[in-house]
Formats: structure tokens, C-alpha cells, sequence
């Protein structure tokens, strides 16, 4: 039994959602990011860089229990352990980790910076509505989602004709496109991929994990924790 530490976020989902894919059992301990638990002295034992998700696997190499904390890691790692979702070929491997690292190193970042600049940051105390970073992380998206849909133009899933943890780790951000300010009219494969990858059942799993504790940020506490730490 896998330990996930874990809140609704789409970083978290990279995790619920590949253990629902992986059919491994887990035990979810939430770690409420909004009140700082991820600051708890015990968390950053597994998870130095005070972010979720992390996991425990006390089935860890050797039958020896270890924790893995950053989600791309733990996705290769969970992959690598199951044998599942990571390509059957060495050139399978490669596009997997090519798009993986695109999601850590692109899309994660960028979308989050989006969403706290287009809905986050005018909500603060006083008010941070800013013209520059709004424009410049809505079109670092849209270029971001452009490239995606070229991909999918010429395969089923990001990184071929198989899906992997590479679609795990884009998937839960790229769902949340409205809130980031795109369109879809004009990328029909980015929009055929999300429907596709929304239907499969792991990921619905994986994405209504304690969905009700989601919430939109505008407590004056939660904003303290998240944005001034």
C-alpha cells in the first residue's frame, strides 16, 4: 500500500491519477496547502522542497521502502516499477521523457504562473492586476498548447500511438484551459487528446480524489500560505 501525500491540484493529479492507471493500492494522507501543512516538519522529511505530491513505497528497490518526492519523478518512478504507460521501445522512452520534461519545464510552470496572475493575484490584499504578466503567461500558454497540437496532428498521444505518463503529466493542466484564458477553436487535435485522455476511467478516478476540498484561493490566510512564502 502506496502512501500518496497529496492535495486536488494539478500537480497532485500527475500522482492520484497514475496510481488509479497503475491499479496500486494507496493510502492518501492530505497535506492542505491552504493551511501549510506542507511546512510540517515530518512532511519535508519525504518531500524536501515543501511541495505535493510525494509518496512512500514501502515495496521500494531491494523490498527496501523509499520515498519519491517531485511528480515527474514519481511518475517515472511508478512506471518504471509497474512496467506500465512508459513505451515497450528504448525510442518510446526517449519521447516519453522529451514530453515529460516539456510538462515539468513548460506547461507546469507556465500555466500556474497564468492562473495566479489572471485569477489570483487581482484578489490579493491590496490588489495585484497587472497587464504585463497577464499577457505574457496567456501567450506563453497558447504557444505552449500550439506546439501540443501540432504534435497530436501526427500521433493519438503526446509522445505516439501509445498513451503514457508524459499524457498523465500534461493532462491535468491542460484541462483546466479555461481558467488560463485559451481557446480551442482553433486546435481541434489538442481538443480531440483532452476528450479522449478526460474519458479514460483511472483519470477520472484520479481527478475526483477529494475534488470537493478544491477551492479558489480567495481566503486571506490561504492567500498568505500560498503566494508569500
Amino acid at each position: 500500500m502506496i502512501d500518496l501525500y497529496f492535495w486536488p491540484t494539478p500537480n497532485g493529479w500527475k500522482a492520484s491519477i497514475a496510481l488509479e492507471e497503475m491499479e496500486l493500492p494507496f493510502t492518501t494522507y492530505l497535506i492542505n496547502i491552504g493551511k501549510g501543512d506542507q511546512f510540517d516538519p515530518e512532511f519535508l522529511k519525504i518531500a524536501p522542497n515543501n511541495r505535493m505530491p510525494a509518496i512512500v513505497d514501502p515495496d521500494g528497490p531491494d523490498g527496501a521502502p523509499i520515498s519519491v518526492f517531485e511528480s515527474g519523478a514519481i511518475l517515472m518512478y511508478l512506471a518504471r516499477k509497474t512496467g506500465r504507460f512508459y513505451g515497450s521501445t528504448e525510442r518510446d522512452r526517449i519521447a516519453v521523457e522529451e514530453w515529460l520534461m516539456w510538462q515539468m519545464g513548460g506547461v507546469g510552470p507556465m500555466a500556474g504562473q497564468a492562473h495566479h496572475f489572471l485569477k489570483y493575484a487581482p484578489q490579493l490584499d491590496p490588489p495585484q492586476d497587472l497587464p504585463y504578466p497577464k499577457d505574457r503567461y496567456r501567450t506563453e500558454v497558447g504557444r505552449l498548447y500550439g506546439v501540443l497540437d501540432r504534435r497530436l496532428a501526427e500521433n493519438e498521444y503526446v509522445a505516439g500511438d501509445f498513451y503514457s505518463i508524459a499524457d498523465m503529466s500534461i493532462w491535468g493542466w491542460a484541462s483546466l484551459w479555461e481558467g488560463q484564458q485559451q481557446v480551442l477553436e482553433d486546435k481541434p487535435h489538442f481538443t480531440r487528446w483532452l476528450e479522449t485522455v478526460s474519458a479514460r476511467p483511472g483519470v477520472q478516478a484520479g481527478r475526483a480524489l477529494h475534488a470537493e476540498l478544491r477551492g479558489d484561493h480567495r481566503d486571506k490566510q490561504a492567500q498568505g500560505v500560498l503566494f508569500k512564502q
